[in-house]
C-alpha cells in the first residue's frame, strides 16, 4: 500500500502528465511567462464552466478576497460581516484594508455562517457580509443575498474551498459558489479541488463595471500601460500556473466525484459510531469535499491525532482557534463564550485524508486504524 497522505498531488499528476508536461513546454518556449496565451484561454475555459461573465486571475486568494475588497471602495472602520470559522485569510483581508470583521457564529450542522444570525449583527456601519462556503459547501446564499438586498449591502463570496460546488434555489434554479455575491473568490493552491503547482487565485463577478475595475486593480491601478487611474496590487495569475490550471479544469468534475466517493466510504464506515458525528450535507447545496471534517466526542483528540501518525495515517485540525480569538484579533475584544458554537467546533473537528487518488485498501486501513482508537 502506498503511503497514505492529505493530498496526492505526485500520482494525481502523474495521470495527466503528458498533457501538464506538454503545456509546460509551450509555455517555456514561447518564454511568455506573464500574461502568455494560456491565461486568457483559461479564464475563458472557466468562464464557461461556471457560467459566470467575467473571471479575472490572479497571484492566490488571499488577494481575490482583498481586491474584492478594494474595487467596492469600502472606507476605514466600515463593518463585513462574517464567520470567525475559517481560514486566518478570510479576515486578515478586512484587517489590512482597515475594515471592521463582525462575527457571527455558524450553524453547528454545516459549520457555514448562521444566515439566520447575520440580521441582528447588521449596523449602520455595516457594508457587505462575506460568507465562506467551509470544505466544500456553499453557505446559505439565499437568505444571505436576499438580506444584503433589503439593506443594500455587498456579498463577497469566499469560494477558495468550494469551487465546482452549486448552491440550489428553493425554485430549483443552479449557480456554482462563487458566482452569486457581487463578486466571488477562489484560490488555486495546490491542495484545493483544482489546483496549480504554485500559487494561483481568481476573481468572478457579472458586472461589467466591476470586473473592469478588478482588472485595473490586480495590474497595478492600469487600464493603458504607464498610465495609472487607481492604487493597485500587482496581483497575477503567471502563465505556468495558467497552463497547468487549463489542463485539470476538465478533470474538475471527476476530481469532485472521486472526492465524494472517499466520503461516501467514510460516512458508512462511522455511521453507527456514538463518538463520531459524520459531515452534514444541507439540502441547499452540493458538497464536493475539500476537506472530510467530522466531529469527535468524548475522546481525546489529540491522543488520537498522535496514535494514527503513529500508524502512517495524517489527520489535521481545521481550525484549531475561531477566528475571533486569534492574538491578532484581540483588538476587537470578543471574549471566549460569545460564539460557543464556532469554539466548540474547533475542540470536536478532525479531517482525515481525502483526494483524488485515494485506494480501497487505504479507506479500509484508515477508517478500521481509526475506530480502533475510539
Amino acid at each position: 500500500m502506498e503511503t497514505i497522505q492529505m493530498v496526492d498531488l505526485k500520482n494525481q499528476y502523474l495521470k495527466i502528465k503528458s498533457e501538464i508536461d506538454a503545456e509546460i513546454s509551450k509555455v517555456l518556449h514561447s518564454s511568455a511567462f506573464i500574461n502568455g496565451p494560456a491565461v486568457k484561454e483559461f479564464q475563458t475555459a472557466l468562464e464557461e464552466y461556471l457560467s459566470v461573465k467575467h473571471v479575472i486571475p490572479c497571484a492566490n486568494g488571499t488577494d481575490a478576497l482583498q481586491v474584492s475588497l478594494m474595487v467596492l471602495d469600502l472606507q476605514p472602520g466600515d463593518e463585513v460581516i462574517t464567520t470567525p470559522f475559517t481560514f486566518f485569510a478570510t479576515a486578515e483581508v478586512l484587517a489590512l484594508l482597515k475594515l471592521t470583521p463582525v462575527f457571527v457564529d455558524v450553524e453547528e450542522n454545516s459549520f457555514n455562517i448562521n444566515a439566520n444570525k447575520i440580521e441582528e449583527a447588521i449596523t449602520n456601519k455595516t457594508k457587505a457580509i462575506l460568507p465562506v462556503h467551509l470544505f466544500g459547501q456553499c453557505a446559505d446564499m439565499e437568505k444571505i443575498t436576499s438580506l444584503a438586498a433589503k439593506y443594500n449591502l455587498f456579498v463577497i463570496e469566499d469560494a477558495c474551498q468550494a469551487i465546482g460546488a452549486d448552491f440550489i434555489f428553493s425554485n430549483g434554479k443552479r449557480k456554482k459558489a462563487g458566482t452569486i455575491g457581487d463578486v466571488g473568490c477562489v484560490s488555486f493552491f495546490p491542495s484545493k479541488n483544482l489546483g496549480c503547482y504554485g500559487d494561483g487565485g481568481a476573481i468572478f463577478t457579472d458586472n461589467d463595471e466591476l470586473a473592469q475595475r478588478l482588472r485595473c486593480i490586480v495590474n497595478h491601478g492600469m487600464f493603458t500601460r504607464y498610465y495609472h487611474d487607481m492604487i493597485g496590487v500587482n496581483s497575477r495569475l503567471d502563465t505556468i500556473q495558467a497552463a497547468i490550471l487549463k489542463v485539470k479544469l476538465p478533470y474538475l468534475n471527476d476530481y469532485n466525484q472521486a472526492r465524494q466517493q472517499v466520503a461516501k466510504y467514510y460516512n458508512q464506515a462511522f455511521a453507527s459510531h456514538k463518538n463520531i458525528i459524520t459531515p452534514y450535507q444541507t439540502d441547499n447545496s452540493t458538497h464536493i469535499f475539500h476537506q472530510y471534517t467530522l466531529r469527535l466526542l468524548g475522546k481525546n483528540r489529540e491522543n488520537i491525532i498522535k496514535k494514527m501518525a503513529e500508524k502512517g495515517i495524517p489527520v489535521m485540525i481545521y481550525y484549531p482557534v475561531p477566528l475571533h480569538l486569534q492574538k491578532a484579533f484581540s483588538y476587537l475584544g470578543i471574549k471566549t463564550g460569545e460564539l460557543p458554537i464556532s469554539e466548540r467546533l474547533c475542540n470536536e473537528v478532525l479531517s482525515l485524508p481525502i483526494h483524488t487518488e485515494m485506494s480501497e485498501k487505504q479507506l479500509a486501513y484508515i477508517t478500521h486504524t481509526f475506530l480502533s482508537l475510539l
